[in-house]
């Protein structure tokens, strides 16, 4: 009997394609998957854009899906890896660290990419790229959480949610006296930012009754602009927390294009 010894990267690679569904979303095709015992997904461009750009979004895949669409038909690739209800605390971005080593290896993707935060995923988005500025290339934020204390804790305009502070006190390890004197939120971590010189868009609503503006991003805007970062602010005026996006994501698209494209 004959035993053939194959390179273990064929292996690899079958253990991989085992675990994928492939199906259609918008017109394009979808990767589903489980990464480190977690759903991931990637959609891929017809005509991937040189380089290989990807956006990240990091909560609430396919909501209001207008902007990932119109980058997807500029040629870049969407992903998203579910790490819900770890309000970007430091284990949810060591598992999105995780997650970009492997898709940046098994996917080919460009090494920057440009984070997606739709509200709680403000803090997913801008609590990794403050962490690893050099895999950042832009983050685009949309009424997003930039304050635990404001939401989910509630401790401003905003009514917050009694459940999920009691879960973000425990990703962080805090109690409701440690915590308030937290600086691990992205409202935190503006000077990183600035200093990186790391591109921001941020979409919101003025009247925002969940996440309010001017807890979230209005302070981050300032700190940002008098740290000398860059940061651009659509505000939706009258609109609350939802919907989210424009209606025509072309402001959207065109600044991560203009912005994200870099070494």
């Amino acid at each position: 009997m004959r035993f053939i010894l194959l390179p273990a990267v064929v292996f690899a690679a079958s253990a991989f394609a085992q675990e994928t569904k492939v199906s259609q979303w918008n017109g394009y095709e979808k990767i589903d998957y489980q990464f480190a015992d977690r759903a991931a997904l990637i959609v891929k461009p017809k005509t991937p854009a040189p380089g290989n750009p990807w956006i990240w979004r990091t909560e609430f895949f396919g909501h209001e899906p207008q902007g990932d669409i119109a980058l997807l038909a500029a040629g870049w690739h969407v992903a998203y890896y579910r790490i819900s209800d770890m309000y970007g605390s430091p284990a949810a971005v060591e598992l999105m660290d995780k997650f970009h080593a492997h898709a940046t290896a098994e996917h080919k993707l460009a090494k920057r990419v440009a984070l997606e935060g739709f509200s709680r995923g403000g803090l997913y988005a801008v609590n990794f790229a403050a962490e690893h500025p050099e895999k950042t290339a832009a983050i685009y934020l949309d009424a997003p959480v930039l304050d635990i204390r404001s939401w989910p804790g509630g401790k401003g305009k905003g009514k917050g949610g009694a459940r999920e502070w009691q879960q973000a006190l425990e990703a962080f390890g805090l109690t409701e006296e440690t915590a308030k004197t937290f600086t691990g939120s992205p409202i935190d971590k503006t000077a990183v930012l600035a200093k990186a010189k790391i591109p921001i868009i941020s979409v919101c609503g003025d009247a925002d009754k969940v996440v309010p503006y001017d807890e979230n991003t209005k302070p981050f805007a300032e700190k940002i602009r008098k740290e000398g970062g860059v940061i651009e602010v659509i505000e939706k005026l009258g609109v609350d927390h939802h919907p989210h996006s424009l209606k025509d994501p072309k402001p959207i698209v065109d600044f991560l294009l203009k912005n994200a494209l870099r070494d």
